[in-house]
């Protein structure tokens, strides 16, 4: 069964890290938010921060905006 989560993101950061708050990712990334890099390592952290491949993260809603939903699959 698949995950759903909900994850703010934060571009530019001075450096990257993962905070839980009520139930919200909040990720701080360094990348700005051009040509997809904050999307991809936002990809890259979550999959390092629930241990999972990569390839199981996709994001299903948000991929312009701040706030995403993200997609967790089972492998």
């Amino acid at each position: 069964m698949n995950r759903y989560i909900e994850v703010k993101v934060i571009p530019r950061a001075k450096r990257i890290s993962v905070k839980e708050d009520n139930g919200l990712l909040q990720v701080y990334l360094t990348s700005p938010p051009v040509d997809d890099k904050a999307n991809l390592q936002l990809m890259d952290v979550l999959s390092e921060y629930l241990d999972v491949p990569r390839r199981c993260i996709k994001i299903v809603r948000g991929h312009k905006n701040r706030t995403k939903l993200i997609e967790v699959l089972e492998i």
